[in-house]
């Protein structure tokens, strides 16, 4: 398992962060391990938690359609921690998976004491839900 500190340095979203941000922030963070096929996220479920993958892949799947795969580096959960809104996605381990985990206790702190992540948080999601949703639209 890659550790804490080097998994939080090789995702883009904490590229920003000192080294003291760092280690406050894995500080925080739990070691997870799920099985390939294990369903990670269920849509509509409640959002508990933020995900980091340290290793493997899953796959993102909404209403049935693999709409991304996720990798090392790559994070998931934000979306209905940000909304209170229930999950709108399912993410399933495609292969053994390593992950960190924020709860959503510590996520919205986290986030609103680090502008870098915010920015960086937003910029993501507009990738993923504006740019990635009209790519494939007529213009």
């Amino acid at each position: 398992m890659i550790d804490v500190q080097e998994a939080i340095r090789n995702a883009p979203l904490f590229s920003q962060l000192s080294k003291k941000d760092i280690k406050q922030l894995a500080g925080t963070l739990n070691q997870r391990s799920f099985p390939a096929g294990s369903v990670i996220i269920e849509k509509g479920k409640p959002g508990v938690g933020f995900f980091i993958i340290a290793s493997g892949t899953a796959t993102v799947t909404v209403v049935g359609n693999r709409v991304r795969t996720l990798k090392a580096g790559d994070h998931f959960g934000e979306v209905a921690l940000i909304d209170d809104g229930p999950r709108m996605a399912e993410v399933t381990a495609e292969t053994d998976l390593e992950c960190y985990a924020l709860t959503a206790w510590q996520f919205r702190p986290f986030v609103q004491d680090h502008p870098d992540v915010a920015w960086a948080l937003m910029q993501s999601l507009v990738r993923r839900i504006v740019r990635d949703a009209t790519s494939d639209a007529e213009i």
